[in-house]
């Protein structure tokens, strides 16, 4: 039986996917786009850290569909595309491209999909690989449970603090000075 040797897929091969994708250990990973109340989460997350940037004149927030490229770490990846983002460092020559550089603070908001014990692994997974590209703060979103668990200091598998109704959500050291009241991220889901 013969071997194929498949291409190892690259960043530019990545600007020419249709829909949300990342490149990792040298494949293009598609993902399934969000249902209703994961995209009105990360719209709300993307809009108040937009207001927070535009008002403090630090650093831009980006909605789903940004790519940051980084250099290629342990894990093979090699791109970040957050449900929402925001980034404080240098920008692109070229604003049409991908941001060079992990996003200073990301948000994973689940989908349908992000349930069970699988999943979990994944998200600590690609959590890890955050922090391992320099990423400050990540968020993972719950609009089931209606929670933001808070990982900070590198550490993927433990939230520093789980956020529910009646807290307000920060995103420390990455966006300092920002807040988002947990209520107000979920109203009307």
């Amino acid at each position: 039986m013969a071997s194929v040797d498949l291409a190892r897929a690259t960043i530019d091969d990545l600007y020419k996917e249709k829909g949300k994708a990342e490149l990792i250990g040298g494949r293009i990973v598609r993902f399934m786009a969000h249902g209703r109340a994961p995209s009105i989460v990360s719209f709300r997350i993307a809009s108040s850290l937009d207001a927070h940037a535009q008002r403090t004149g630090k650093g831009e927030a980006h909605p789903d569909g940004l790519g940051y490229h980084i250099p290629e770490i342990a894990s093979g990846r090699e791109s970040f595309e957050p449900d929402a983002s925001y980034y404080d460092g240098p920008l692109p020559a070229n604003p049409m491209r991908f941001i060079y550089g992990p996003p200073t603070f990301a948000t994973e908001v689940r989908s349908e999909n992000d349930y069970g014990e699988a999943a979990e692994v994944e998200m600590a997974d690609k959590r890890a690989d955050y922090f391992a590209a320099g990423t400050l703060a990540i968020w993972d979103v719950d609009p089931v449970a209606k929670t933001i668990a808070v990982y900070r200091n590198g550490q993927a598998h433990q939230p520093s603090a789980v956020f529910a109704a009646g807290d307000t959500a920060d995103a420390e050291p990455a966006v300092p000075g920002w807040r988002l009241p947990v209520d107000a991220l979920f109203a009307g889901l």
